[in-house]
């Protein structure tokens, strides 16, 4: 189970981290945090240091009721920071979080090897050939309506069931334009309530379809800090806690604000899995 990225083959039998960069000032957790140029450097040097295999860098915050952001204003925000990060860290594996085909091209075209599409290509009717003629690896997320809409887009009469024919679908049209490398995100928090989030990873197992990666991006969301009734900031003992079971479930991906306890938690689970 490999992924080619920029003539680099990433081998995800063994789980990888993707370490998160948000340049949003309104992310739910890390909003903000990374305005200039020196932390956003010392924070990829953190996390590539800590092992992260990816950097998935985002510009458009995609937390429920996010505001809307022109695609100028995304490409403003992150084509700067994909130029800085290539120049300091020619070696690293970047990814783009963007829904958008414009956003996609350009940022590939200036080093980043991936895109990771909250929306599977649905935001963007371009998105999926974009992709298939920059032949990147690409990410799939499952989710309803927009960031704007997704929470009251919540039912489903078998979610399991719902995702993955919602997967099959856009594995097909991705397969028929020629895209390669495909992994799956499942979209814990995207249009689907809190109790819907614990059955989806209690059956994550059950979305291991047509032989492809799948990622779980659960790290600090309201799933976990709603349910100890916590904040953001004090989620991180129970990310790590859901992270062992979404690896014994298979999960090959951890997308991560917090790269060594999540590093930590892969190197274990390979000791019970050796």
């Amino acid at each position: 189970m490999t992924i080619n990225c920029k003539g680099k083959l990433i081998d995800l039998s063994t789980p990888k981290v993707m370490g998160i960069l948000n340049i949003t000032p309104d992310s739910f957790f890390d909003g903000g945090r990374y305005k200039d140029e020196t932390s956003i450097i010392k924070q990829v040097e953190n996390m590539l240091n800590e092992g992260a295999t990816f950097i998935d860098v985002g510009a458009y915050s995609s937390r429920p009721n996010a505001p809307f952001v022109s695609e100028d204003e995304e490409l403003q925000r992150i084509v700067p920071i994909i130029k800085l990060l290539v120049s300091h860290f020619p070696d690293s594996i970047i990814s783009v979080d963007t829904f958008r085909s414009q956003v996609a091209k350009v940022t590939i075209n200036e080093g980043a090897a991936m895109i990771n599409d909250i929306s599977a290509g649905f935001l963007d009717n371009n998105m999926l050939p974009t992709i298939a003629d920059l032949k990147v690896p690409y990410i799939m997320m499952h989710m309803r309506g927009t960031p704007q809409t997704m929470q009251t887009l919540t039912q489903y009469d078998n979610l399991v069931k719902a995702i993955n024919y919602y997967f099959s679908e856009r594995i097909v049209k991705a397969r028929d334009l020629g895209i390669i490398d495909l992994i799956l995100d499942p979209g814990f928090g995207f249009a689907k309530t809190l109790e819907q989030n614990f059955e989806l990873l209690n059956k994550f197992e059950l979305l291991n379809i047509a032989d492809l990666p799948v990622l779980a991006g659960i790290s600090r969301k309201s799933m976990i800090y709603k349910t100890l009734d916590l904040t953001a900031k004090e989620a991180l003992n129970g990310t790590t806690a859901l992270h062992m079971i979404a690896l014994q479930k298979g999960a090959k991906i951890l997308r991560v604000h917090d790269v060594k306890e999540a590093k930590e938690c892969i190197t274990l689970y390979n000791k019970l899995d050796a």
